[in-house]
């Protein structure tokens, strides 16, 4: 029996791909200004525009996905008969994830002859959407959603992120950097090269001097985690810096046999917390507690 793949706003994909493939994705929100809009791929703003606002000092504050929603939404599959795999944003990030968890617990007894299974992916952004890119084509394959959901757990902490960032007054404003770090690192243009661990937390793993070398350092941590004899696939989310994603796109295909690379922009939501500019490179590796 084929069933409903959802997932949440940050998985960053183009909205073009969430269509094609049937994905059921609820929008996470964020506020400037006190205004509010949902993070729907695009639609209530552009990242183009999102990005522009944050350049221009204004800042964003975001808000998960709340239980009733994921109610409604998986109602209307459960009604419609289809069974429920929900792949989310690292509850390590966000609370997203426990509200689909504590929805699903209410409506099992409900619809005793469905499942309803909720992954924590323990990823974010493109590296949660390359989760659920595997996801869709083992669901296209007619695998049985538990055969899925055993894939994700087994596989889920081997997709490695590797990002950057261009201003570090977002990190400094997250907590993950002091505010001395910061200024001195802005004056001497150094630049944090984080991953995301086996907790699913962002964490600062080195820092390198220059853009240039913090962009070549992504490829150089996949050199470490990949296989380089296996095809690979490859997603890259950036912060309205698409040339510089493209500089990594093609380091890449240098050093590995490529099948396919999908770039796209980070999102409003994590966009908020990692500001323009940056740049995260994701792929299947070696599991993170190797690194």
């Amino acid at each position: 029996m084929r069933f409903r793949i959802f997932t949440d706003s940050c998985c960053d994909f183009p909205k073009s791909y969430v269509d094609e493939h049937e994905i059921t994705a609820l929008p996470l929100s964020f506020i400037v200004e006190g205004k509010e809009y949902l993070d729907d791929f695009g639609q209530s703003m552009t990242p183009k525009d999102y990005y522009a606002m944050l350049r221009s000092g204004k800042n964003g504050v975001t808000s998960q996905v709340n239980t009733e929603r994921f109610i409604d939404a998986f109602t209307k599959s459960l009604e419609a008969g289809e069974d429920i795999l929900y792949i989310g944003f690292s509850s390590a990030l966000s609370g997203t994830c426990s509200s689909a968890m504590l929805a699903a617990n209410l409506l099992k007894d409900k619809y005793p002859d469905r499942k309803i299974y909720i992954v924590d992916s323990l990823c974010a952004s493109l590296g949660q959407g390359l989760l659920i890119h595997q996801a869709v084509a083992l669901r296209d394959a007619a695998r049985p959603i538990e055969e899925v959901v055993a894939w994700l757990e087994k596989n889920k902490l081997r997709l490695n992120h590797w990002f950057t960032v261009d201003d570090l007054n977002f990190l400094k404003r997250g907590g993950r950097l002091s505010g001395t770090m910061a200024f001195l690192g802005t004056i001497l243009d150094i630049k944090p090269v984080l991953h995301v661990d086996m907790a699913g937390r962002l964490v600062p793993v080195t820092k390198v001097k220059g853009r240039k070398r913090a962009l070549r350092s992504l490829v150089d941590y996949m050199v470490k985690m990949a296989d380089p004899e296996e095809e690979q696939t490859v997603f890259i989310s950036h912060g309205d810096c698409e040339e510089d994603a493209q500089a990594v796109a093609a380091m890449v295909r240098e050093k590995f046999k490529v099948k396919e690379i999908l770039i796209h922009f980070v999102g409003p939501v994590i966009g908020s917390h990692s500001g323009p500019g940056t740049v995260a490179l994701f792929f299947m590796g070696k599991p993170r507690e190797e690194f």
